[in-house]
């Protein structure tokens, strides 16, 4: 191979590295100010988090997830994301982290199941950003799983999904 076709695989490999972390960093597009979503549906093992409304996924997010992540949480402190349908109950402005929004996790199911294992099903399951007072790692957050079973985006995404998804919204969390 002479040093020519060297010199242009290389600059060729540095475009798509290029490209790629473009992609990887932009935003995407910001949702009109007006829309509500409907429901939310968590992906946990394609780590996405997708708004919809009506039948329509109007935006994904890259997530990560607990250090745990397969299967649905039946303790508190085992790592792992509930799985089932829930709601967005309530919203912490003043979070340790950029804004969060709680999945109403545990529900009566979960939290019977736990007893009856002589387990605490835990609870403060959240939606979140990146840590307060921390480095904004943007989107190359999500390449761990770092979080302690809640679902965490950046603070940009959790700022517009703060913006769309009101309390009571439907959040369907799957394996």
């Amino acid at each position: 191979m002479t040093i020519i076709k060297i010199v242009l695989l290389v600059i060729a490999l540095v475009i798509v590295i290029l490209l790629s972390l473009y992609c990887y960093l932009s935003p995407g597009n910001s949702l009109p100010d007006n829309l509500k979503a409907d429901s939310l549906k968590v992906i946990k093992s394609d780590r996405v988090l997708q708004i919809i409304k009506g039948n329509e996924v109007v935006k994904e997010y890259k997530i990560a997830l607990g250090p745990n992540p397969k299967g649905h949480k039946t303790e508190q402190g085992d790592g792992k994301t509930p799985e089932g349908i829930y709601t967005i109950d309530y919203r912490n402005p003043k979070s340790k982290y950029h804004l969060s929004l709680h999945i109403s996790y545990p529900n009566k199911a979960d939290r019977n199941n736990a007893i009856e294992n002589g387990r605490h099903p835990g609870g403060n399951i959240f939606i979140h950003g990146l840590p307060n007072k921390s480095f904004d790692w943007g989107r190359f957050h999500s390449l761990v799983d770092w979080t302690l079973g809640c679902i965490a985006i950046t603070n940009e995404e959790i700022e517009e999904l703060w913006r769309v998804c009101p309390n009571s919204t439907p959040i369907e969390i799957i394996p």
